[in-house]
């Protein structure tokens, strides 16, 4: 456990040492409390905060928490932040949650998320400590008068707040075996958003934005549209019809000629396709011909896609946001984990009927991703995306710690 006072500092304040001995005194949360690990940090956003903590220099604890998706416990959903007393220093804190030690799913356990520069600008006047993971081994109480809170908004900017485009994995989470499979399809969504990959639990985001996520783009206002949505999911009814029967169109003729087929070939057999179809249809068809055609190129090019593969479905695309509306319904309590886990292991059996290998799988998510992006904005707008899906699609195939890297696709 780490608490204490400690000495101020110019730019954080003071962070107490860690005892060697773990005594568990969790904060108080709405219910039973919940339980902590007490082995290694759970991901590296607590193992950073532990090494910063040790190092003993407040301005180091405070650029990990900038940088850090930090959640506030709300009992009853109602503001202001909670606040605790910490018996060994006697003292009123705000206590607030990095992502690694978020509790497991409670029905009526919810969070809010909130950033180390908010917390400065809505900081209750007469609180001075900041306890993060109070009552647990990879805490830091950290001192919160207003010079100090001056510094967590210099910090807040200079970070440009939590971290994304980052993969973080929770160590006593699904690591190996179905569940973290299916989990593992929805992984490129994680690392865009910074968020854990292989976890069902309290909270996607945080409750309020999970159910706006929901919402807005999803228009999922209830757990019966939810249901239905997640249907079409797994059906691959999202991801585009016309893009889907292209892909099928020539990966028929490949099997047919014994071979992937040329340019030439695969319009033709695109035209004679779609010969029957509305003009709409016909042009769409046009489009993602090119669109997929260029950008496999590109990812040739870039070595992410062998010199004869290709892409043969993108229904990566919707098992992938599949998973994730899962979690976001998890976290919104459109569900319960049991259910979750359960379509989560679902997904995973889809996935591996559609392909053969994490990296088929993670070039399909990307595609469809890209190419969606090209039809609707044009190529220079989708530049950004391709950039974007090829630097997370390197994370996840080369990674060491990447699911995609440690388990067997089948």
């Amino acid at each position: 456990m780490i608490t204490g006072n400690g000495a101020g500092t110019e730019g954080g304040g003071a962070v107490a040492p860690p005892h060697e001995a773990y005594r568990a005194q969790p904060p108080a949360y709405a219910g039973n409390p919940p339980a902590y690990p007490a082995l290694a940090p759970p991901t590296g956003i607590e193992r950073a905060l532990e090494a910063a903590v040790a190092g003993g220099g407040g301005d180091a604890v405070v650029e990990v928490l900038a940088r850090t998706r930090l959640h506030a416990d709300i009992p009853g959903w109602t503001a202001p932040l909670p606040t605790i007393r910490d018996e060994a220093s006697r003292r009123t804190c705000v206590p607030v949650l990095t992502p690694g030690m978020l509790p497991p799913w409670h029905p009526e356990w919810v969070f809010r998320e909130v950033s180390l520069g908010e917390l400065a600008r809505t900081w209750p006047y007469d609180v001075r400590r900041l306890a993060v993971n109070h009552g647990t081994p990879y805490g830091a109480m950290v001192d919160a008068r207003p010079k100090h809170l001056k510094a967590w908004l210099r910090a807040d900017e200079r970070t440009g707040g939590p971290e994304r485009r980052v993969l973080l994995t929770d160590s006593g989470g699904p690591l190996y075996g179905p569940l973290a499979h299916g989990l593992a399809l929805g992984a490129h969504l994680a690392v865009t958003n910074g968020l854990i990959w292989n976890r069902l639990g309290a909270a996607y985001e945080d409750y309020a934005t999970d159910r706006a996520r929901l919402r807005s783009p999803w228009g999922i206002p209830h757990r019966a549209e939810y249901r239905d949505r997640l249907a079409s999911l797994m059906k691959n009814q999202l991801v585009g019809r016309v893009q889907e029967a292209v892909l099928r169109t020539r990966h028929t003729l490949a099997a047919r000629l014994g071979r992937t087929p040329t340019g030439e070939e695969w319009a033709e057999a695109v035209a004679r396709a779609f010969a029957a179809r509305d003009a709409d249809d016909r042009a769409l068809a046009d489009r993602s011909l090119f669109f997929i055609a260029l950008y496999e190129d590109r990812l040739r090019a870039d070595g992410a896609l062998a010199p004869d593969g290709r892409v043969d479905t993108l229904a990566a695309f919707d098992l992938g946001r599949a998973v994730n509306v899962v979690r976001l319904a998890l976290g919104a309590r459109y569900g319960d984990p049991h259910e979750a886990e359960q379509d989560v292991l679902r997904l995973g059996e889809l996935a591996r009927e559609a392909y053969t290998s994490w990296a088929d799988f993670s070039l399909g998510y990307l595609m469809a991703r890209i190419v969606h992006r090209a039809e609707d904005d044009g190529p220079e707008a989708a530049e950004h995306t391709y950039q974007q899906s090829l630097a997370e699609h390197r994370i996840l195939t080369q990674d060491p710690t990447s699911p995609y890297r440690n388990m067997p696709w089948s």
